[in-house]
């Protein structure tokens, strides 16, 4: 019989970090069990390659990362027995992209300015300061969230009428438009989910002496592709929002506590209890 391998697919902000304070101390130990196991945990998120780096070593995390909201996925060369077709060498990691350069989206959002520009503020035309100041990022932190390569945060300053107009007419542009926790991310079609797919099914092509299975933990509308894209999904829930809505029924968990609390919980039940009974 195959042995069993989870992949474990999470969103950041409000997930497995705190949603005010960006902690993760809730599921410290939770990761140190998982890393023990060989049990990747693979952070899927609307942050930039370069934010990653930081975090990644702030949570003693060496496998690939899903960055600004399944735009790209970075695989260190070592997660895989070989490279992927297409993808492309960036130091030592392979990086398979979905998405079109930022620079499309922002001459969409300056197309738009004309009839929504006082509705609406976006990462590029701001300031370090601001973003530090909206996102409670200190100054390092923000400087590193504006490094976007593939989509853009916006943040809406309008009514609800008027951003769904907003939408419509991003939408009608060929852009797609993600909700995430705090802003609007605008960006090509690639999602969460794709990247998810894609990167089970290489694993599945490389290993498949193993059983893959994948889990995906999220707590916002930009984490309901990989939701319902992964084999079993976790809505964390949040201090901030209502969950979000999820187009499944079948292995579908909602956290009982909130942020990386609610992630830890979820993981030790899931996957960390069904693996040290198997050995019982």
């Amino acid at each position: 019989m195959p042995s069993k391998q989870w992949l474990i697919f999470t969103d950041l902000d409000g997930t497995l970090l705190d949603h005010d304070t960006y902690s993760v101390a809730p599921a410290k130990d939770t990761l140190h069990q998982l890393a023990t196991k060989h049990i990747p945990v693979i952070p899927t998120t609307s942050k930039t390659f370069a934010e990653m780096k930081a975090i990644n070593k702030n949570l003693n995390l060496n496998g690939p990362c899903i960055v600004e909201n399944g735009a790209a996925i970075h695989i260190p060369h070592t997660f895989l027995k070989q490279k992927p077709t297409d993808t492309r060498w960036q130091g030592n990691m392979w990086v398979k992209t979905f998405s079109n350069q930022k620079r499309v989206w922002l001459e969409i959002l300056n197309q738009l300015k004309p009839e929504f520009g006082d509705k609406f503020t976006h990462f590029d035309a701001m300031s370090v300061g601001d973003v530090s100041n909206i996102t409670g990022l200190s100054t390092h932190d923000a400087t590193l969230a504006k490094t976007r390569q593939f989509g853009e945060p916006v943040l809406w300053q309008g009514d609800e009428k008027d951003k769904l107009r907003f939408i419509d007419a991003l939408k009608s542009k060929g852009a797609s438009v993600l909700h995430g926790g705090r802003f609007l991310h605008v960006s090509g079609h690639g999602d969460k989910g794709q990247a998810l797919k894609w990167l089970c099914d290489e694993y599945r092509r490389q290993f498949p002496e193993q059983d893959t299975h994948s889990l995906a933990l999220g707590d916002g509308g930009n984490d309901i592709a990989m939701l319902e894209t992964a084999d079993v999904a976790v809505i964390v829930r949040s201090p901030a929002h209502s969950p979000p809505t999820v187009n499944r029924t079948h292995q579908l968990h909602v956290t009982r506590s909130t942020g990386p609390v609610g992630w830890a919980e979820s993981v030790n039940e899931l996957v960390l209890t069904p693996l040290k009974e198997a050995t019982w």
